[in-house]
């Protein structure tokens, strides 16, 4: 499927993103593509980190869990997690086009942020799904005329 990217929904997503998440404690959270690039960014105002090679890497991995998930018989996986001492990472797939990246400490558990991450990517479907169906209608208006 494709989708077309406005202002109002880049805003739409970047606000869905920084009520859900990070006022929840989430230091940072990308909407990605599958090609790493960034689509959207929400941060706690103290991200340190080089997000553009993270959306890179996070892509590159992301395709080579998925093959994995092929070799033991899975369509693909569809979620990430990695632990570290001070911060962790959670990596969820939105759609088949999109890979939603969080950041987070140890204030946040992992369960909630589960929970949070299923519902944020619900909001960003039906934001992204709403616009890509305006588009078709004008565009069977359009050849109707």
């Amino acid at each position: 499927m494709e989708y077309g990217f406005g202002q109002k929904e880049l805003d739409r997503v970047e606000s869905i993103l920084q009520e859900e998440l990070v006022d929840i404690g989430v230091h940072v959270c990308l909407l990605i593509d599958m090609a790493g690039n960034v689509i959207a960014r929400c941060d706690n105002g103290e991200c340190p980190h080089d997000v553009y090679s993270l959306a890179a890497l996070a892509a590159g991995n992301f395709g080579a869990v998925n093959a994995m998930a092929q070799i033991v018989g899975e369509d693909n996986f569809t979620l990430q997690f990695h632990k570290g001492e001070k911060e962790s990472i959670h990596f969820s797939k939105v759609e088949n086009d999109f890979l939603l990246i969080t950041i987070f400490g140890n204030e946040v558990s992992l369960g909630f942020l589960r929970l949070r991450v299923e519902e944020v990517a619900k909001k960003i479907k039906e934001s992204l799904l709403y616009k890509t169906m305006l588009l078709a209608n004008l565009l069977e208006q359009d050849s109707e005329s």
